[in-house]
């Protein structure tokens, strides 16, 4: 049972939307939520204040600066400082205010560039990172490390989980700054209406990467938030990946963009594979249902709808 009342830090986002929709589910849950105009978590004063006075019993958190290759390229400083002031603000508080359980979303980008395939959670800190997105990774090893060593040092339940590329509604499609899949919709779909002859897209599109629909991360969080002893961190996945060029033709024919597809090898490929082995997360009792080809189709459509009605992220 998730005790109640429930902290979703960045309820806003991809992920903590999707997790307010789950815990929406059961009236007897009061959660808690604020905009970063309401609480900025950068700010351990402010942090301290709403947990002295709400005092939640469970911390989701879900908030984090988060970008595609050229954003993590171009901001290191902040992919960096920005993550860990949140991270350790929050963190520090739920433990000074007695929180009983924290879940900290990090991201299977922690693992290094050339970890062993599929990636099991033992290939963290293994070798290198990969250069291209190593601030924001270095932020999220960070916090998931500081949840473990305050449950091996306090004895409380504070635990991770490391979701691979997600995707669905309420992502964000900013024409840079976006991760691949949004990036790629917003793309042919643009394409489309223009009646372009071809797109064309980053890097080789041989990497080949896996991907989780959002829904299925909010299931698997709540799933975790529930376990008596969970694992310090869990992988969550489908253990099933795709080239990016296969993607882009799935995508392409989703949204009905019937011109050419052309890659541009002088721009990053980025980590060549990034699959990740479900087996442990599998073992207490949890599985995706989501398929990629549904979750697309759904995800266009929530497309169109947010772009329709002026909701669409493009930040």
């Amino acid at each position: 049972m998730i005790q109640s009342p429930v902290f979703v830090a960045g309820h806003r986002g991809m992920v903590g939307s999707a997790v307010c929709s789950k815990l929406a589910q059961n009236s007897a849950i009061q959660v808690l939520t604020r905009t970063r105009s309401e609480l900025d978590l950068c700010d351990d004063v402010k942090v301290n204040a709403f947990f002295e006075q709400f005092r939640p019993a469970t911390v989701i958190f879900a908030s984090a600066k988060v970008g595609g290759i050229h954003a993590n390229k171009t901001y290191p400083v902040e992919f960096l400082t920005d993550n860990l002031r949140q991270e350790l603000a929050t963190i520090h508080a739920s433990y000074r205010f007695e929180t009983k359980r924290f879940l900290f979303l990090g991201s299977t980008c922690i693992y290094p560039r050339m970890a062993k395939q599929p990636i099991q959670e033992s290939e963290l800190l293994a070798s290198p990172l990969e250069q291209t997105n190593e601030a924001y990774a270095l932020a999220k090893i960070a916090g998931l490390k500081l949840c473990q060593y305050f449950r091996q040092q306090y004895g409380v339940m504070y635990h991770s989980a490391m979701p691979t590329n997600l995707y669905g509604p309420g992502d964000n499609y900013h024409p840079d700054h976006s991760h691949v899949l949004p990036g790629l919709i917003r793309r042919f779909h643009e394409a489309k209406l223009r009646g372009d002859s071809h797109v064309t897209i980053w890097g080789t599109g041989k990497p080949l990467r896996e991907f989780l629909h959002v829904d299925d991360l909010a299931d698997a969080i709540l799933h975790l938030c529930q376990l008596e002893n969970p694992p310090d961190w869990v992988n969550v996945g489908t253990s099933v990946d795709i080239s990016i060029l296969d993607l882009a033709k799935m995508v392409a024919k989703t949204v009905g963009f019937q011109g050419e597809i052309l890659t541009d090898p002088s721009k990053p490929d980025g980590t060549p594979k990034k699959l990740t082995d479900t087996t442990l997360i599998r073992s207490t009792g949890w599985a995706p249902k989501i398929e990629l080809a549904d979750g697309l189709s759904s995800t266009y459509q929530c497309f169109l709808n947010e772009q329709r009605s002026g909701q669409m992220r493009s930040v």
